[in-house]
């Protein structure tokens, strides 16, 4: 039974995030499985290696399917592009072991966040990036950042309901950098917990506006009360840009 990968590229903006849900089929998963399944004539489950919130972006989510069709990777490609709508797109198709798990076998995750850090608003990039109109310390928010990087439990940076599931992850790095009047916060770590990055970004930008200070970050994080984070990143301004494996 063939195993197909599929690099995904979409626009997160007016969809309800990436995860097939029972009142709406106006997601991610929802929109492929219903084009998927016209190719394949039977329900095929695709498997996303995350589950982004609703808003947010992909530059390359890694998914798969097993079906018991045989097609070439080329065709599987053209009939996605062919029926998806034009925020979603197909752009990379392989056929791979059978024991490839887009989300059991990713290593890491990279998640980028833009804030636009100007006086007036940026008309062409509004809905994919976050408007600070104050100026951010940049020094700032990477001393903070640093705060993050290492296993922790990360209770306070998540919305997540269940108390059964560990909180535990691993963040490897936190890179930020200016260019062109946009800060590009860049987010690495073995796994994500929901709104988890939005939510470190909110506390990033919260040190560079002189809300929160450096120092408070580590009490925070041990004491795992989710208010003391600060103000929880717009969705827009996220995409997930990379997955290893």
């Amino acid at each position: 039974m063939p195993n197909y990968r599929l690099t995904i590229q979409y626009d997160g903006g007016r969809y309800k995030g990436w995860q097939k849900l029972g009142n709406t089929e106006n997601t991610i998963q929802g929109k492929l499985e219903r084009v998927l399944a016209e190719l394949v004539d039977e329900d095929t489950e695709i498997i996303g290696c995350s589950r982004t919130d609703a808003g947010v972006h992909a530059f390359a989510q890694i998914a798969n399917f097993h079906t018991g069709r045989h097609f070439s990777e080329a065709e599987v490609m053209e009939y996605f592009n062919q029926y998806l709508p034009e925020d979603i797109s197909i752009i990379d198709v392989n056929i791979v072991s059978d024991r490839f798990h887009s989300r059991y076998n990713a290593k890491s995750k990279t998640y980028l966040y833009k804030i636009w850090n100007k006086e007036y608003s940026n008309p062409f990039m509004r809905k994919y990036s976050m408007h600070v109109a104050e100026n951010l310390n940049i020094a700032d928010m990477l001393k903070a950042g640093s705060c993050f990087i290492g296993e922790h439990d990360f209770t306070a940076y998540s919305n997540a309901k269940s108390k059964k599931k560990s909180m535990v992850r691993n963040i490897i790095s936190i890179d930020i950098e200016e260019e062109d009047g946009f800060i590009n916060i860049r987010i690495a770590g073995d796994g994500f917990l929901y709104n988890m990055v939005r939510k470190i970004v909110g506390t990033l930008i919260s040190v560079g506006l002189g809300e929160i200070k450096t120092k408070d970050i580590p009490n925070i994080i041990d004491l795992g009360v989710r208010k003391e984070t600060g103000v929880m990143a717009e969705p827009g301004g996220l995409y997930l840009q990379k997955i290893e494996y």
